[in-house]
């Protein structure tokens, strides 16, 4: 959510103007003529009410393109534009509103439609009529008269969200009272269902097989807040008219005969056919983001299984599935993007079967545990271990604490943010991936200056000096600077980590799980021995001029790590690179790692060389 604390009451209001706005504009200007004076102002009021609104929202990150977007909307309305243009500036505004001020919008549980329809005689048919024509008695002598739920033209632009919004809070100018205290929420819905069904009753009779058989329709309209808030006027550019009629028809009366959502890499190869279909159509948008969520909500819950198993096929499979988000997202041809998307799909088909093949053995589950932390852990014993050879070099014993408080507290909150994660809010993929790319790409930064620093420090006897005139001061302003270097450090590998040993246990013999745990922590405490003991061991020019090395190797290493988390959270895109894959050295085969790798590599090159430039100047 943008904006902080709960949506306001007015924000469900608006998302409903802006929905009549999208349906009922049609009654008002055509062909940019105008049909009904009356109709007309009043979508100009409402189109400026909804302006007003926005603007009174609490402030946040998406303030500034939700008021662009209601000053376009309003100003397409003046200038008469065309009933497409403004249903879909209507619809695209109450979309971007609800991400970003979010207010529930399905129900808690599945509708029960005969129950609608019970509530539909008692409530609605006097003045709708018992077909919902819009001719009830009561409704004959109203003006405006009771809308028509049978008018496809006018039900293809609303949805159940639409019916029930309508129903709560009734419409302005109109008879239609609300109804939002006269029946509870479960009851609206239930009715809203209902009345969602009365304009396709001829096409839902073939709904059923053309559901089971369309991939697309199952990956766009898997969970009822998807199909809550589907529309006909939105499915038809990708399934055509009468098929998403059909489907929607269907879905809307028997919205138990959704299955449980599919989850992994059955979801995962779902909306990577539903991202080609929408590409094919022309969606460029929805192809993209159904291509993301392909990767965020199948692979990436799975990749701890998978890396366990096949780290080869994970890596390829991350690679393939970024150059085919890259593909929808840029110029390549039809046949290119057909191809990249067959290729990710031939890899997700290998991943199941790899996966549906039984719990793993020991041996592998032991090298898996132990493998994984030691490979996890490396990058952040090694940031740790230069801080705390340094600071027993400069003979600072009391500093100490900062660096231990600052890992130790880092497992704590690694620890606490799976326990939230798993059992108080669900973190998204995408939230996993922001996470690591932006700690890596500030652990890095942070560890260039250190690098760059450190180095100027080791040429020309300067750390004498420094550690005689400065150390005492500057380590007394820095402690915790230390304390924030080594919590982040380890932090971005704790939560990761442990996702892959919540993965594993549920996959094989957990007593081999724990012992590769044992032997990698042993393993990491070895390396950690070895690297103070010779630390201690060396002059301090040298280790100045050792430890600068290693640092800027690990923050070259942390910008590739984080600009690949970075390409999987959708935040940058993906263009492939004629590279190995090294994840050890941060080395992803796409151009923007290793761009960034590269001006690293320069920005440390430039520093050194300057650095050495400079060794006669003054401290």
């Amino acid at each position: 959510m943008t904006a902080n604390g709960p949506a306001p009451a007015t924000v469900s209001q608006t998302w409903q103007m802006l929905d009549y706005l999208a349906t009922d504009y049609a009654g008002a200007v055509r062909d940019g003529q105008v049909l009904s004076a009356s109709e007309f102002a009043e979508m100009r009021e409402f189109a400026g009410t909804v302006r007003q609104r926005i603007a009174q929202l609490p402030p946040g990150t998406a303030t500034p393109a939700l008021q662009a977007q209601a000053t376009r909307l309003a100003q397409a309305i003046d200038a008469k534009a065309s009933t497409g243009e403004v249903a879909s500036q209507a619809h695209a505004l109450a979309d971007a509103l609800l991400a970003a001020y979010p207010v529930p919008t399905a129900p808690a549980q599945v509708p029960d439609l005969a129950h609608g329809a019970t509530l539909y005689r008692q409530n609605c048919a006097a003045c709708h009529g018992a077909g919902g024509h819009g001719d009830g008695p009561a409704g004959r002598a109203l003006d405006p008269p009771p809308i028509d739920f049978t008018d496809r033209t006018r039900a293809d632009q609303r949805s159940a969200l639409s019916l029930f919004e309508a129903i709560s809070q009734g419409v302005k100018g109109t008879a239609m009272a609300g109804y939002a205290n006269r029946l509870p929420v479960e009851e609206r819905w239930s009715l809203a269902y209902y009345v969602g069904t009365l304009a396709y009753a001829a096409e839902a009779r073939d709904g059923a097989q053309a559901w089971q058989h369309s991939a697309t329709a199952r990956a766009r309209l898997d969970n009822l807040d998807e199909l809550s808030r589907a529309r006909v006027a939105q499915l038809a550019p990708v399934l055509g008219e009468r098929q998403a009629r059909s489907i929607l028809g269907y879905l809307r009366a028997h919205p138990d005969a959704m299955p449980r959502s599919a989850s992994g890499l059955v979801l995962a190869r779902e909306r990577l056919a539903a991202s080609l279909a929408a590409h094919q159509h022309g969606d460029a948008a929805e192809a993209q983001r159904l291509a993301l969520s392909a990767y965020l909500d199948g692979v990436e819950p799975v990749e701890p299984q998978l890396d366990a198993r096949d780290a080869a096929l994970r890596a390829q499979l991350e690679t393939a599935m970024g150059a085919y988000r890259s593909a929808v997202a840029g110029r390549e041809t039809e046949a290119e993007v057909l191809a990249r998307q067959h290729a990710a799909d031939a890899l997700l088909q290998r991943a199941q079967a790899t996966l549906a093949g039984g719990a793993a053995d020991a041996a592998s589950t032991f090298l898996g545990a132990w493998t994984i932390l030691v490979r996890e852990g490396l990058e952040a014993l090694l940031v740790v271990v230069a801080l705390l050879a340094f600071l027993r070099k400069a003979e600072r014993p009391a500093m100490l604490r900062y660096v231990h408080l600052g890992w130790s507290l880092a497992l704590l909150a690694g620890l606490a943010t799976w326990a939230v994660a798993s059992y108080a809010v669900a973190i998204s993929g995408a939230g996993r991936e922001l996470t690591e790319g932006l700690s890596s790409l500030f652990a890095a930064a942070v560890l260039m200056c250190v690098g760059l620093w450190m180095h100027r420090k080791s040429v020309g006897g300067r750390w004498q000096s420094y550690l005689k005139a400065k150390m005492a001061a500057t380590l007394d302003r820095s402690a915790w600077f230390l304390f924030g270097l080594a919590f982040i450090s380890v932090y971005r590998e704790v939560f990761e980590t442990i996702l892959f040993y919540v993965a594993m246990w549920n996959e094989g013999p957990r007593a081999w799980l724990l012992a590769g745990i044992g032997v990698g922590a042993v393993t990491l405490a070895a390396i950690a021995w070895v690297l103070l003991r010779t630390s201690r061991r060396l002059p301090l020019g040298k280790f100045f001029s050792a430890s600068s090395a290693l640092i800027a190797l690990l923050a070259f290493v942390l910008t590739g790590k984080g600009i690949a988390a970075l390409q999987e959270a959708g935040w940058i895109g993906v263009h492939a690179a004629p590279l190995p894959r090294i994840e050890l050295l941060g080395i992803y085969p796409t151009w923007q790692s290793v761009s960034a790798q590269l001006a690293v590599a320069l920005v440390l090159a430039v520093g050194y060389a300057l650095n050495l430039r400079r060794t006669a100047g003054p401290s």
